[in-house]
């Protein structure tokens, strides 16, 4: 059973509210930066276990009523369709899913806003698509010596030439399909507006990594770095906060770097600058909802070796550095683990060796492991998810929950007709012709109803392997790792 060290009503409970505090702060209006994934943060489920993936949706939703939303994205990324890999579509086409979703859980979004438009074709489109499903659009321009000239930047030359985003809520949620869409310079645009109409606002950060509150050596933080090792960036201890307070917090590069010029930059506005430091402007209260260190230590510890092996596998298809698998290796080392620290590594890997084919090994969630291997029928993927469902079935193993003249008329098929060199089923074939052998086969059926049993499993490979494998593990909700080489005919 999976252990809980989170508590995710607290959480809750306790970040509306600090997000309402820091409202009252300002006064009129408060503009925060939201950063991460709103309602679907899976990294954050898995480091802490417990949180809720759409925590960070349910929390704003208890201040819908409060707020609205503005999401930016950049003009050169809908121009070059830059792609959110994990989702596999463009960030114009992710701001159409977002709008449609956030709608849907009853937030109100107000606008988008086109950040460094240069009157790009591809915006110009976007922006009739958007506007014809009620969606005002803003353009924000690139602003020459950005971000280091402040007096440029903090003039009617400069944020004054942005168009001035017209908000009617005291809490308005910037976000955006991906890193590098101008949240930041959307936030900072609009308290110069607002400054100039004397509306007295303010601004936040929202980002649930680093955990500014616990060690910077914390698996959790680590975890985070492992997440971003393709970005680079690096947990580090925020300087201004020590300085200003004798306390020491955890913050990331990029914000420690930026800082300088952000307190220039609200000096500018304010004539102050209301932070000390950028721990100052984080609202994030995840660290004050760990209820049990060790296991959000453990199950980061894991998802470290999970990103572990998707850099390496990243990097044998030619789409990460060296650089990234090195930083992967130095992030295990500081946690102090090996890949053997995932159970189901060397016993898949070991199986491998001893078989002299790829192999599989699946973790149960009282603890089992269940192996596959390659066979002239199954790949070693398929043969651990048969062997799984009966096992949490309590079917006999000897029993053949699919018969062979069910596997070889389809076997011909992919062979014979679609030409595949690679005769063996894939795991959504098996699972089709498990569901035809259901109709008329009880044990079969009794099989198929232990699927959902297997979301939050842990499994190995010994090999690479194919998409279709690797979609079908994550749609059951599998957590999978694998070995950075082929095998043989298996990918095809």
């Amino acid at each position: 059973m999976k252990q809980i060290g989170f508590d995710n009503d607290k959480y809750l409970s306790m970040q509306s509210e600090h997000i309402r505090e820091r409202i009252s702060q300002f006064g009129d209006k408060l503009y925060l930066e939201f950063g991460g994934k709103l309602f679907d943060d899976y990294h954050a489920s898995r480091v802490l276990p417990g949180f809720a993936p759409d925590s960070k949706l349910q929390m704003l939703l208890q201040l819908a009523e409060q707020a609205e939303m503005i999401i930016s994205i950049n003009a050169a990324d809908i121009e070059r369709n830059k792609i959110r890999h994990d989702l596999g579509i463009t960030y114009d086409e992710d701001v159409l899913r977002l709008i449609d979703v956030y709608k849907k859980k009853g937030l109100y979004v107000s606008s988008v806003v086109i950040t460094r438009y240069a009157g790009q074709p591809s915006a110009d489109l976007f922006q009739k698509k958007l506007e014809s499903i009620g969606i005002s659009v803003y353009h924000h321009y690139s602003i020459e010596g950005y971000p280091n000239n402040i007096d440029f930047i903090v003039s009617d030359e400069g944020y004054g030439k942005n168009d001035y985003i017209k908000t009617t809520r005291p809490l308005v949620i910037v976000t955006a399909p991906g890193p590098g869409s101008g949240k930041m310079a959307t936030c900072l645009s609009q308290l110069y507006h607002e400054n100039k109409n004397g509306i007295k606002a303010g601004y936040a950060k929202f980002e649930t990594f680093p955990i500014w509150n616990i060690p910077l050596k914390h698996p959790v933080n680590l975890a985070y770095e492992a997440a971003t090792a393709d970005l680079n960036d690096v947990n580090m201890i925020d300087p201004f906060h020590l300085e200003a307070y004798g306390e020491t917090t955890v913050n990331y590069n990029r914000d420690v770097e930026i800082y300088p010029v952000l307190a220039a930059i609200f000096e500018g506005i304010y004539g102050h600058c209301p932070y000390k430091s950028p721990t100052d402007m984080g609202v994030n209260m995840a660290g004050n909802c760990i209820i049990d260190d060790e296991v959000c230590k453990e199950a980061s510890k894991q998802e470290i070796i999970r990103r572990y092996y998707q850099s390496l596998n990243r990097f044998v298809k030619d789409e990460a550095s060296k650089e990234e698998v090195y930083k992967q290796e130095l992030i295990m080392k500081q946690a102090k683990i090996t890949i053997n620290d995932r159970s189901v590594v060397p016993v898949a890997n070991d199986l491998a060796k001893e078989n002299g084919s790829a192999a599989a090994a699946l973790e149960l969630p009282d603890g089992t492991i269940v192996t596959g291997s390659t066979s002239d029928l199954l790949g070693p993927a398929s043969a651990v998810l048969l062997n799984a469902i009966k096992i949490l079935g309590n079917i006999d193993k000897k029993v053949h929950l699919i018969s062979r003249t069910f596997i070889e008329p389809i076997q011909q098929l992919k062979t014979g007709y679609l030409g595949s060199r690679n005769p063996r089923l894939h795991t959504d074939e098996v699972l089709i012709a498990l569901s035809m052998c259901a109709v008329s086969d009880p044990n079969a059926k009794l099989a198929l109803e232990q699927l959902p049993k297997l979301s939050g499993c842990q499994l190995h490979v010994s090999a690479i392997l194919s998409a279709v494998d690797r979609n079908t593990f994550k749609k059951l909700g599998i957590e999978l790792t694998n070995e950075a080489v082929y095998e043989g005919a298996a990918n095809n």
